[in-house]
């Protein structure tokens, strides 16, 4: 029988707890804070008791366990009962930052009890999550990265469910639209900016609209230079896509972007998603219409 394991990682005050919560709602067994030495004699037991969806958060509070973790991966991989899945979290600083002051929580690498200087504060505390990047570094590299700067809990666990619930490919696409004045997604892979394109937001009829309306599809559809554009895009991925399958990648995330993330970057992201999953598992995520 084999095991669905999902393994979320990533930066504290990330959304962690969210994304297991999310697991557990889905059906999985979940487990928080897993000690890296006890995962394999863990793995081994799930296995006896014919478990089929299990899912751990390991982070930073692991401290100088983590190194073994992506060799642990690495040949949980290999094992022909075992369906992984890797998840990494991650958000900017200054989000990091935020969340931090609105709850007024301690930093897991802050060594610094007691202070009252504001000041001082912040600088520990954004020393404190520079150093979590770190050695966390090499367990992002490997996993499908979510960033969530700037979206809600609620569309975190649609995010999670949605990534578990794909088709088992060789390689999944996500493709996300967002606007370039919130600012990029760290979870891109690739960025095409196509704020040069024509905008129907400056046409009144479509302005409420969003590229999921057909009135805004014909409306691209008309114009030459967004047709080249989706071409490029679709042929250079075309091109990459098998070489990044073969070098062992399972999530590859394709971020569009335009001024306000509704129109432009919303039809590519529709059209290149159904275009793609017709031989890759393919997602797609809207960060600026999702967040209504």
């Amino acid at each position: 029988m084999s095991l669905d394991l999902v393994l979320i990682t990533g930066m504290s005050g990330s959304g962690k707890s969210v994304a297991l919560h999310a697991l557990e709602d889905a059906g999985y067994y979940c487990v928080d804070n897993l000690p890296p030495e006890l995962l394999t004699s863990f793995i081994a037991l799930q296995h006896e008791q014919q478990a089929t969806r299990v899912a751990i958060a390991m982070d930073v509070r692991s401290g100088v366990s983590l190194p073994i973790v992506p060799q642990q991966l690495e040949a949980l991989r290999r094992d022909g009962g075992i369906s992984l899945r890797s998840l990494f979290l991650d958000a900017t600083t200054d989000a990091l930052l935020r969340r931090y002051s609105e709850t007024r929580r301690r930093h897991p690498l802050s060594r610094q009890e007691g202070r009252t200087d504001v000041p001082e504060q912040h600088r520990v505390l954004t020393q404190a999550i520079e150093l979590e990047r770190e050695l966390l570094a090499d367990l992002r590299d490997g996993a499908d990265v979510i960033d969530t700067s700037l979206i809600r809990p609620a569309q975190l666990q649609s995010y999670i469910k949605s990534l578990i619930s794909a088709p088992q490919t060789p390689l999944t696409l996500v493709f996300e639209s967002f606007a370039f004045k919130r600012g990029v997604p760290l979870d891109a892979d690739y960025v095409f900016d196509v704020r040069m394109l024509p905008n129907p937001h400056y046409v009144p009829a479509l302005r409420p609209l969003t590229g999921r309306d057909e009135p805004v599809i014909e409306w691209l559809r008309e114009h030459d230079d967004v047709a080249r554009m989706y071409d490029d895009i679709e042929q250079f991925l075309a091109h990459w896509l098998d070489a990044l399958a073969r070098d062992h990648r399972s999530y590859v995330t394709v971020a569009i972007g335009c001024t306000g993330g509704q129109h432009r970057s919303v039809f590519l992201v529709e059209q290149l998603a159904r275009s793609f999953g017709a031989r890759w598992g393919a997602l797609k995520r809207h960060r600026e219409l999702d967040a209504g």
